[in-house]
């Protein structure tokens, strides 16, 4: 009995999986699958703005 209702859940799961493939395919996800990965590398070591006055005193107050 309970395989009536399994299998249609299954197969919902897996059109859905399917549904969201063909959509990232056709909004680009997969275009660029190396720049990630090399942006990584080529990020700077520091932050690009200096943190607010407000956010350092609060990381020197020990809390």
């Amino acid at each position: 009995m309970n395989y009536f209702v399994l299998i249609p859940v299954s197969i919902a799961l897996g059109l859905i999986g399917l549904a969201a493939f063909f959509w990232a395919l056709r909004h680009a996800q997969y275009d660029d699958l190396d720049g990630a990965a090399a942006r990584i590398l080529t990020a700077p070591d520091r932050p690009e703005h200096p943190p607010a006055k407000a956010d350092r005193d609060r990381a020197g107050s020990g809390f």
